[in-house]
C-alpha cells in the first residue's frame, strides 16, 4: 500500500472538484479536449482506444495500466521475495528471518500447452488470497510455483507439434511466466523452477535410490514384501548394517495386505 510520501494512483477526489480541470492518473492526462498522453509534458503507456467512452470511464486500457504499474514495481522492489537465513538469498541488510513462517505451494502447471487456461487462475488466486492474508497478519510467507514438465502430457504435446520436448516445453514455460505475471500473483519468482532442471530431479532420483537400496533384495534381485522383510528381521536372519537394533513387531501392528476387490462392497454405479 502507498504511504504518505508515495504517489497515489487515484485522484484525490472522485469526481474531480473542477470538471473542466484535467487531472493526471498514472501519467495519463485527461480533459474534455485532450487525449491520454497528449498534454504538454505528459507521457502515458495507457491508450484509450474507446474514444467515445464517457469521461473518466474505468476502461480495460486504464485497468491494464494500473496493473502494469504496480506489477512492475513489485518486481523491481522484490515485494514478494522472502529471504533465507543464510546463503545467496539471505537478507541484504543481514536482518534475521522472522520465526513465524508459512510456506504456500501451488500444484505445478503442466507446460504441455502454449498457455494457461481459465482453470489455472481458479486455484492460484485462491492460494494467493490465502498467502496475502497471512502476509498482512505479519507472517513470513513464502509463496512459490514451479512447472511439472516431465511426463506424458509434455511428450504427447511434442508429438502433436513435431518439436523436441525440451524446445517446446521451455518456450511454453516462458509464456506461462508471462501470463502468471499478468495475474499479479505474489510468488517469489527467484525460486521458480522446472522439474526438468538437473538441480531439481537429481534429488527425486536420490530419494528413489534411498528407497531402492533400502527395500530391494539384492540377493533375490527383486523387491520384497514388507511382511517378509519384517519376518526375517524378527527371526534374526536379517540384521541392520549400521548396528541399530530391530524392534520386533507385535501381531497388532504387523503390516497387512489386501487385494483391490477388498475395497469394493458391490458393483460400481455410474
Amino acid at each position: 500500500m502507498c504511504n504518505a510520501t508515495e504517489t497515489n494512483p487515484w485522484p484525490a477526489a472522485w469526481p474531480p472538484a473542477s470538471k473542466g480541470r484535467p487531472y493526471t492518473l498514472l501519467g495519463v492526462t485527461e480533459s474534455p479536449t485532450t487525449t491520454p498522453g497528449s498534454a504538454s509534458g505528459g507521457t502515458s503507456s495507457v491508450r484509450d482506444a474507446e474514444s467515445d467512452a464517457p469521461r473518466y470511464r474505468y476502461t480495460a486500457e486504464l485497468a491494464a495500466g494500473i496493473e502494469r504499474t504496480w506489477q512492475d514495481r513489485w518486481a523491481r522492489e522484490g515485494t514478494f521475495n522472502v529471504p533465507n537465513p543464510v546463503g545467496s538469498l539471505a537478507a541484504a541488510d543481514g536482518s534475521p528471518v522472522p520465526a513465524d513462517k508459512l510456506f504456500v505451494q501451488d500444484m505445478f502447471p503442466y507446460p504441455s500447452g502454449e498457455g494457461l487456461h481459465v482453470g489455472h487462475p481458479l486455484g492460484y488466486i485462491a492460494t494467493d488470497v490465502f498467502a496475502r492474508y497471512h502476509r498482512m497478519k505479519g507472517n513470513n510467507v513464502l509463496h512459490a510455483l514451479g512447472f511439472d514438465s516431465f511426463g506424458l502430457p509434455a511428450e504427447q504435446y511434442a508429438v502433436q507439434t513435431g518439436t523436441h520436448p525440451r524446445t517446446r516445453t521451455e518456450a511454453n514455460i516462458v509464456n506461462f511466466r508471462r501470463q502468471l505475471g499478468r495475474l499479479g500473483l505474489g510468488h517469489d519468482s527467484r525460486r521458480s523452477f522446472s522439474t526438468t532442471d538437473v538441480e531439481f530431479y537429481k534429488w527425486t532420483q536420490w530419494i528413489f535410490l534411498q528407497i531402492y537400496n533400502a527395500w530391494f533384495d539384492t540377493a533375490a534381485n527383486k523387491a520384497r514384501p514388507i511382511a517378509e522383510l519384517c519376518a526375517e528381521f524378527d527371526s534374526g536372519a536379517r540384521t541392520l548394517d549400521d548396528g541399530r537394533e530391530w524392534a520386533r513387531l507385535s501381531a497388532g501392528n504387523r503390516p497387512t495386505s489386501s487385494t483391490v476387490t477388498d475395497w469394493f462392497t458391490g458393483p460400481i454405479r455410474w
